[in-house]
C-alpha cells in the first residue's frame, strides 16, 4: 500500500539521518581536529588521491588506516572508500583517514607533518 510504501521510505531517511560520524572533533595544541572514538588524531596523506589510499604495507603499519565496519554508512562529508588489499575505510571530504603509531594518548599530535606529507585532519 501507498502507507506502507511512505513508512518504509520514512525510516530509510531517518536511518541515514541516524548515520554517527566516524570521528569527532577535539581540541589539541593544534587546534580542533577529527579523533577517532577513542580520541586518538587522524591524518591525512598528501600521496594519496581522492578517494584512494596510497598507504599499504610498511606505510600502514606506522599509519593505521581508520576502517570502516560494512554496517557503517557514510553521509555528508564522509566516505568510505575501498582499499587494494579489500579492506573499508573512512574519508573526510574524499581523503582517507589514518592513526599515527606513535600519538600514545588522546590529543596527541606528534604525526602532524611528518615527512611533510602527513597533516592532521580538521573540519573544514
Amino acid at each position: 500500500s501507498t502507507a506502507m510504501l511512505a513508512a518504509a521510505g520514512a525510516a530509510l531517511v531517518a536511518t541515514v539521518a541516524l548515520a554517527a560520524e566516524p570521528a569527532k572533533v577535539m581540541n589539541t595544541a593544534k587546534g580542533k581536529v577529527f579523533a577517532d572514538a577513542k580520541g586518538m588524531t587522524l591524518y591525512t596523506f598528501d600521496k594519496d588521491k581522492k578517494g584512494v589510499s596510497n598507504c599499504y604495507k610498511r606505510c600502514a603499519e606506522r599509519w593505521p588506516p581508520l576502517m570502516a565496519k560494512a554496517s557503517d554508512k557514510a553521509s555528508g562529508e564522509w566516505s568510505i572508500i575501498k582499499r587494494k588489499d579489500g579492506g573499508m575505510q573512512w574519508a573526510y571530504d574524499g581523503k582517507p583517514l589514518y592513526l599515527w603509531v606513535r600519538d600514545k594518548k588522546p590529543g596527541d599530535v606528534s604525526g602532524d607533518g611528518v615527512g611533510k606529507v602527513w597533516h592532521i585532519a580538521q573540519p573544514r
